[in-house]
């Protein structure tokens, strides 16, 4: 979440800066989060200052009791005027008449005013729980309206309403110009006997599928290709949990926003994994960091399950958009003053694995519409597909900034005694399995149905190097 201190500071900047997102709904949050914010500080001064006062007094009331040298009368008598002062909240006019009691109270209405003055007390005590009952539901609207704020973008982004003014940078590498028609990948893997879209579909529905034999093997063999990469390049390996709680998907930044998105077993309130990301983010939730430690650099391979909408375009045929996937994730936690450099990093971290491969791809930097809801700055990677004749997104990556750390509470110091600051944290693909797949077997198909396999591949596949069609 972004920080509330700019939305109190700079409430206007803040709206300036969110419209660039075209989102109207977490423009208009800023003034609702500004009046919830007030009234819950008007709230919480109250209640404090209220047991503060409540807690004074009735330390005095023991001494009061106690005090032998004063009749029942002019006890009584007192105690009246301590229960006006009281409802007048005038507590330091209240508690001196207690530690400070008058020789006498006459004129004043005495009958029973000590147990008035004990039931005023109590009074008191109710009002603080009042008040605090009132404070808790403010607080949720509060925090309910912050986690519906995106991220701030950063100031190189370019203000487009869409994907369609995302600016994409020239590719790297030629595609290939075939002398034969390429197929598309749902043509091929059938063919090749590597995808099994009927018995996916029949086992679990629709945007489900088998990879089989050599397209099991070639997808394991990719993976293997960039934890390895990933682990050489100074990455340390995490072998994650498929399921986590609800707050770490809050702490990513997933919920509220994207909750209708993700797989749950409600009844346990416990969510498969949209993507890594969410378990990395968390991995140091609620910690304080040494400086020295940073930047932290973690990869993990884990299935990923995503409730994807269903489209009547080109996205249904295939496995370009499936509610279940495999995905290595690239994670790092550092500091703010690192984190661009560190960005750009990652991104030649997943773009040198597509250059191992050696097929077509390119680098978008997305516009403000199109930057995802937690991130500050993303880049995108695209490869060649020239059976779907079309680029395919393989890997998005993504500076949050401080957005994650703050839902998290993921801190560091910068030196000894120095005042903990949120880290910064960056995630990004590298690479997402079922595009790199689809990739392959269209760029590297041959005029005979067959698949030639990218050299880089063939180590972790016995040295084979075609994959053959079936008879």
């Amino acid at each position: 979440m972004i920080d509330i201190t700019l939305i109190r500071e700079k409430p206007d900047w803040v709206k300036a800066e969110l419209k660039k997102r075209f989102d109207e709904s977490a423009v208009a949050r800023v003034d609702t989060i500004l009046a919830l914010d007030k009234q819950r500080r008007a709230l919480l001064l109250e209640s404090e200052t209220l047991q503060a006062e409540r807690n004074k007094l009735n330390r005095a009331m023991g001494r009061f009791r106690g005090n032998k040298t004063l009749g029942k009368e002019v006890m009584n008598g007192i105690a009246a005027r301590i229960v006006t002062a009281i409802q007048n909240k005038q507590y330091e006019t209240a508690l001196d008449l207690m530690t400070n009691p008058p020789a006498d109270a006459d004129g004043e209405d005495m009958e029973g005013a000590l147990d008035r003055l004990t039931e005023t007390l109590r009074g008191m005590g109710e009002r603080v729980e009042v008040l605090n009952k009132e404070l808790e539901g403010v607080d949720a609207d509060l925090k309910e309206n912050h986690l519906w704020i995106p991220n701030l973008l950063q100031p190189t982004v370019k203000v487009g309403a869409s994907s369609e003014e995302n600016t994409i940078l020239p590719p790297e590498g030629e595609p290939r110009q075939f002398d034969f028609t390429p197929k598309p990948h749902w043509e091929l893997g059938p063919a090749l006997d590597v995808i099994d879209f009927e018995r996916g579909v029949k086992l679990s529905g629709t945007r489900f599928y088998i990879l089989k034999g050599m397209g099991a093997r070639l997808q394991r063999a990719l993976i293997n290709l960039c934890l390895d990469y990933h682990q050489k390049n100074g990455y340390t390996e995490l072998y994650l949990p498929f399921i986590v709680k609800e707050e770490m998907l809050y702490g990513a930044g997933q919920f509220p926003k994207f909750r209708n998105d993700i797989f749950a077993d409600r009844d346990a309130e416990l969510y498969l994994l949209p993507t890594a990301e969410v378990a990395i983010t968390n991995l140091h939730r609620d910690e304080i960091l040494d400086a020295d430690q940073l930047p932290l650099n973690y990869v993990a391979n884990t299935p990923c399950w995503r409730r994807e909408a269903t489209s009547a375009g080109r996205d249904v045929r295939g496995i370009k958009r499936v509610h279940q996937f495999q995905k290595v994730e690239m994670y790092k936690l550092t500091t703010p003053e690192t984190s661009n450099a560190e960005h750009e990093k990652m991104y030649q971290q997943a773009a040198g694995i597509i250059r191992l491969l050696n097929i077509p791809f390119r680098k978008l930097e997305l516009c403000s519409g199109d930057v995802g809801f937690g991130m500050a700055r993303t880049f995108d990677i695209e490869m060649w597909a020239p059976g779907c004749n079309e680029w395919l997104e393989v890997s998005s990556v993504s500076n949050a900034e401080a957005f994650q750390a703050r839902r998290a509470a993921i801190r560091y110091r910068a030196a000894a005694g120095a005042k903990p600051e949120f880290v910064h944290t960056l995630n990004g693909s590298g690479l997402a399995m079922p595009r790199v797949i689809i990739s392959i077997l269209e760029n590297y198909q041959q005029a005979d149905g067959s698949v030639v396999i990218p050299e880089v591949l063939r180590p972790y596949l016995g040295g084979q190097a075609v994959i053959e069609p079936i008879a």
